[in-house]
């Protein structure tokens, strides 16, 4: 993920969660505290060729990776709904493919055509035929992802507001945005968590080395979509994740229901073991029971 990226040396970042917000302790006091939590780990795509030889047998076709990523991850961001709009019988072939996984889900990006082109304004047509085409999805879709350019600054606060309350409320969606102004400013920042908070739509946190200020602490439901870049497993990686599960449990206790938790590195290859890391500290430290990354012997 380009967003937040950073080139120099990271040894002088401050790395460390900045604490809950008001609006967080409010939105979690809201639920009822105790069930237990569902937790969705994956990554940006599945077709990474430098996980053949790694957890997908060598000489595998591009077009058998995607069952052997079900039985490594439970969830993934859906990157080819942000380039194009599929019908929903073109998605259903995708959906075939995992099958054998009932609880594995997709999180679709909204199209660019609608967020980066349209910016949000003039899209009722694209819009439907986006939220018509999910119902290829059926049980394997989670929560849509909507994210906005870093150029889509809060004077845009009045069109994501008519359009943000135009979606129907029978799918969930998390918002992720990026300009600097959001968070820098203290009245944008209000007037955009309120608006999620009152719509019942989630954010995204951004925890990436350049951007500290999309770490933002925000939760406006009782679910979070965490976007996580580590840096090719450098030793911050590891305590930023002995971080975040932390707060996960500390979240838990309050009344989190549901964590997406996307696992991004500077060079993908080194999203497996990331991954494999911070499911097995998860499980030890909250109780879950999710299956991590199935790493094949070096002659597969």
């Amino acid at each position: 993920m380009e967003f937040g990226h950073v080139y120099d040396p990271i040894d002088n970042i401050n790395f460390s969660l900045p604490p809950d917000t008001e609006m967080t302790r409010r939105t979690l006091a809201k639920t009822i505290p105790g069930d237990e939590l569902q937790v969705y780990v994956g990554a940006p795509k599945w077709a990474e060729k430098k996980w053949v030889g790694k957890i997908y047998p060598k000489k595998t076709p591009d077009n058998a990776l995607l069952p052997l990523y079900c039985q490594n991850f439970n969830t993934v961001e859906f990157g080819p709904t942000f380039y194009n709009i599929y019908s929903a019988d073109e998605l259903s072939k995708w959906v075939k493919q995992v099958a054998d996984s009932p609880g594995f889900k997709f999180c679709p990006k909204f199209p660019q055509t609608i967020t980066h082109i349209r910016r949000l304004s003039n899209a009722e047509e694209q819009t439907a035929k986006f939220y018509q085409s999910l119902d290829g999805f059926g049980d394997h879709l989670g929560n849509l992802l909507l994210q906005l350019g870093e150029n889509f600054s809060p004077k845009s606060f009045p069109q994501l507001k008519a359009y943000l309350e135009s979606l129907p409320r029978s799918i969930k969606v998390s918002v992720e945005v990026r300009h600097k102004d959001w968070f820098a400013v203290a009245s944008n920042r209000t007037d955009f968590f309120e608006l999620l908070q009152a719509l019942n739509i989630g954010t995204v946190i951004s925890d990436t080395a350049g951007r500290r200020d999309g770490l933002h602490m925000e939760l406006t439901t009782s679910e979070v979509m965490i976007r996580f870049v580590g840096n090719n497993l450098a030793a911050s990686d590891y305590t930023r994740m002995d971080e975040w599960i932390e707060r996960l449990k500390h979240w838990k206790a309050m009344g989190l229901k549901t964590a997406w938790f996307f696992m991004h590195q500077n060079d993908e290859r080194h999203v497996p073991e990331a991954c494999d890391y911070f499911i097995k500290k998860l499980n030890e430290q909250l109780g879950t029971t999710l299956s991590g990354p199935r790493f094949l012997n070096e002659n597969s």
